[in-house]
């Protein structure tokens, strides 16, 4: 038997016998790595510490300190949860169970549905079997032989998977009785497995076809320590109690009509309000940065679609067209095209550019039923859209201050923490992408200058770019420390292209334009989902669908409390007068689960010296203050858009 050679992570390089085990070199550099080595990288690829290792390579421990090892350490919880799934209902039949972001999932095909009392009972049987500790074995099957032994199990769906998947010779993984076709790696035993937790039951559809077979899927998480997963559970609860959707319920903002369709947003006035100030703000700040507002029909002919190609690069993702009397017409899923075409109904010279057209954009794209949520995933939404198109010369400034423009909406709404990624394309996968290499790099150049003449720093993800050109995607991360995708700059030359853009260049001759995709809202509609979730629905003061709430003591106090109501209204302050016969605490209570930002109570007192008594929704009784005063201090946090006071 030959030795192998392994080089370790500091460079350091040791001999052992051909079909050592991961396990029995991690072994022998310290007990301790043994026992928190969860699997092993060897030669750059992840692998059992049960592998036997028959090659001279690289290799490296991952442990729980590394994102790949709490990556493996989930899916390998998701198959504790199959195991124990197929011990308390043999009746199921087990689908796919991939880990998440944030835990693991896996579904199953059963007539009968899992109820929230049978997660109670998974999470005891996963338990038992952690405490029996038993092995991730890997097994190998010949493609007709495993597919032979699954269908004696009955397990149809694997069948269909190991159809379509498998290599000649694939593998699959033992725990206790649960067999499953899976390529792990997996952590050596169950035992290793310390906190989880069953979170809920859902449907869902066999590989995600809304017309194919539906699934139940239960969501679970794993952590390492207790510890973790109690604050993840902490997170959880307050995210629940943030959920855009029952505030919105809750405050009278939005809400998705059943009678109308799924995905589409029908805004109530309290909602309609905080769209306002939203929008007028966007198009005040669009007019100060040199955009020009345009408005845009909400369906065109195919043929227009054709030209852009997205009838090819995003079929799936558009309505089906009308047949109309002269032509099919495709309601739109983007704005670009449109903007297009007012570019292009004159002849523009160098001098007219960079040309920066923006518009609340509706847009409609059939998002699967599956996908749904909310206002953050709908059918039909807004995108603060704009075009902006450019010379070679101009185009990197305009891209940057695209970033700066992002970055100063957000601020105004209270964001401060971000990430940037920059996406580029992968050149291994040309034929995915419009263009040549020349301009691909061209295009990376200028946005990687943007960034960095900003100082702002990013990430760079190769293959994650559009396939007409290079992107910056800025994520904001919210109160709960929870990162959402929004604002977003594209470089495109394909568009321009294809419907033969050009200006006439200082040298008299015509010149292809460079065009810059942004949104900074992202749609308004998910940006006020975030909205509503950052602030928990108690919205700042200029963006209060009501911002103070006027609460007479008595009846007799209530022609003093119109003269406020009056006052503050005159003021452009939103005042709501509450003279219900009601007795005041249970109207403050009110106003309070309506997250008013201010109470006035108006009394004998109040009244004499022309006052008001305030309270504020977040700390209570804030002292008696002069109208006019209270009237100044107001018109100051809605001016300046405080978003805290």
């Amino acid at each position: 038997m030959e030795n192998i050679r392994l080089t370790f992570p500091d460079g350091q390089t040791r001999e052992f016998p051909e079909g050592t085990t991961a396990l029995e070199v991690a072994k022998s550099i310290g007990a301790r790595l043994a026992t928190e080595a969860l699997v092993a990288r060897l030669d750059g690829r992840l692998v059992d510490l049960s592998s036997p290792i028959k090659e001279t390579a690289p290799i490296q421990f991952v442990t729980p300190k590394m994102a790949e090892g709490l990556e493996v350490y989930r899916h390998s919880s998701a198959h504790l949860l199959a195991a124990a799934v197929l011990e308390l209902f043999p009746d199921a039949h087990p689908g796919i169970g991939p880990p998440t972001e944030t835990g693991f999932f896996y579904d199953f095909y059963r007539e009968k549905p899992f109820t929230e009392g049978d997660l109670k009972k998974l999470e005891e049987k996963m338990a038992e079997l952690v405490q029996a500790d038993l092995a991730y074995e890997r097994v190998y099957f010949a493609k007709e032989e495993g597919l032979k032994i699954f269908k004696e199990m009955g397990e149809f769906l694997k069948c269909e998977l190991i159809e379509e998947k498998a290599e000649p010779i694939f593998s699959a993984y033992r725990t206790g009785r649960f067999l499953d076709f899976c390529r792990g790696p997996h952590i050596p035993s169950t035992g290793r497995i310390k906190a989880f937790k069953l979170l809920s039951v859902a449907g869902a559809h066999w590989k995600g076809d809304e017309h194919s077979r539906p699934m139940q899927r239960i969501y679970g998480t794993a952590f390492f320590t207790q510890k973790e997963l109690d604050q993840f559970l902490e997170q959880v609860e307050e995210a629940r109690k943030r959920d855009h959707r029952r505030l919105g319920k809750d405050l009278d903002l939005f809400s998705i009509q059943d009678e109308a369709g799924p995905g589409l947003v029908f805004w109530h006035p309290n909602g309609g309000i905080i769209r306002k100030e939203i929008e007028d703000f966007m198009r005040a700040e669009l007019l100060k940065q040199g955009y020009s507002l345009v408005y845009t029909p909400h369906v065109a002919r195919v043929d227009l679609w054709k030209t852009s190609g997205h009838a090819n690069f995003y079929r799936e993702n558009m309505f089906t067209p009308m047949q109309l009397e002269d032509a099919e017409y495709q309601l739109k899923p983007m704005n670009c095209p449109f903007h297009i075409l007012i570019y292009k109904d004159a002849r523009r010279s160098y001098r007219e550019l960079p040309m920066r057209l923006a518009e609340f954009g509706a847009v409609y794209r059939y998002e699967r039923s599956g996908v749904m949520h909310g206002l953050l995933r709908v059918r039909g939404f807004t995108q603060d859209d704009a075009h902006i198109f450019a010379t070679p010369e101009t185009v990197e400034a305009e891209v940057a201050g695209c970033v700066d423009f992002a970055l100063l909406v957000l601020r105004t709404f209270g964001f401060e923490k971000f990430e940037v990624e920059l996406s580029t394309w992968n050149p291994e996968k040309r034929d995915q992408y419009f263009g040549e290499p020349e301009q691909w790099q061209m295009a990376e150049r200028s946005l990687d200058s943007a960034l960095k003449s900003r100082g702002i720093s990013y990430r760079r993800i190769v293959g994650e770019a559009a396939f007409y050109g290079p992107k910056i995607d800025i994520k904001l991360v919210d109160a709960l420390g929870r990162l959402w995708q929004l604002s977003t700059v594209q470089f495109d030359s394909w568009l321009p292209a294809r419907f033969g853009l050009e200006y006439v260049g200082a040298d008299g001759h015509p010149h292809q334009p460079i065009m810059v995709h942004r949104a900074l809202l992202g749609s308004v509609e998910r940006f006020f989902g975030v909205l509503i979730e950052h602030y928990a629905g108690a919205f700042p003061v200029w963006l209060s669908p009501v911002q103070t709430v006027v609460l007479p003591i008595t009846e007799r106090h209530l022609e003093y409390a119109r003269t406020v109501t009056e006052t503050l209204s005159r003021a452009g302050i939103r005042a709501r007068l509450d003279d219900r016969n009601e007795k005041l605490n249970a109207r403050i209570r009110d106003a309070q689960l309506r997250k008013v930002p201010f109470m006035l109570v108006t009394g004998d007192r109040e009244a004499a010296a022309r006052s008001v008594a305030v309270r504020r929704r977040d700390r209570g009784d804030a002292g008696s203050q002069a109208l006019d005063e209270f009237v100044i201090a107001m018109r100051g946090l809605i001016d300046t858009r405080a978003v805290k006071w």
